[in-house]
């Protein structure tokens, strides 16, 4: 399944959450327009089983399912790809595990030359953030809008910004060179259907109502 090259990028959240709750969450959330979905979770109890359920969901809705961290788990679970971070393995690892159409992002937090290196190692797309305070990741370094700038001079896959990102605020992010938002709380906090919708007219370059 192909990349989309812009569009809303949902982010599960998973923490004292039923498997059930989880997978109508992420159904409603397509239903308001995510384009993309990752798979994460710090504190699985059984992510085979959410994770298969989440593949067939997505693929019924013609969306990527992306694993964060865990290339084995996508593997095992036939997910479109996988995410990986500074701890997280090689790209040519995953590429070699996960076969040649394989979405492959990587996390490249404030560094375009990191950036750089994955687009030339492989990568599928680069994400750059946090750029707002995050209550998933309240302790992750912050990232400058002008580095989004600097990376769509210098790249030609889609650029993710993530981190704290609501309607009200995610404008300068993709004026500045993002391609996709990727948001966790703002989906999935209170309603995800609605709260996804809420961010389509971004793409769409119209101004969002308070």
């Amino acid at each position: 399944m192909k990349f989309p090259q812009t569009g809303l990028y949902a982010i599960t959240q998973t923490d004292h959450k039923a498997i059930d709750t989880i997978i109508g969450e992420v159904a409603a959330a397509i239903r308001g327009g995510a384009a993309v979905v990752q798979y994460r979770d710090k504190n699985p109890i059984d992510a085979v089983l959410l994770t298969r359920e989440l593949v067939k969901l997505c693929r019924h809705h013609d969306v990527p399912l992306i694993i964060n961290d865990d290339v084995e788990l996508a593997v095992q679970t036939g997910a479109d790809g996988v995410h990986l971070g500074k701890e997280d393995g090689h790209i040519a690892e995953a590429r070699k595990r996960l076969g040649p159409d394989a979405i492959i992002g990587v996390s490249c937090y404030n560094s375009v030359e990191r950036a750089v290196e994955a687009e030339k190692g492989g990568a599928t797309y680069v994400a750059f953030g946090r750029f707002f305070p995050s209550s998933s990741k309240p302790l992750a370094a912050p990232a400058q809008i002008e580095t989004l700038s600097q990376a769509k001079s210098m790249l030609r896959i889609p650029i993710v910004a993530i981190g704290g990102i609501l309607p009200g605020n995610g404008a300068p992010l993709l004026e500045a060179g993002a391609d996709l938002l990727a948001v966790i709380g703002g989906v999935f906090d209170h309603q995800p259907e609605q709260s996804a919708r809420a961010y389509l007219p971004l793409f769409e370059g119209e101004p969002v109502l308070p």
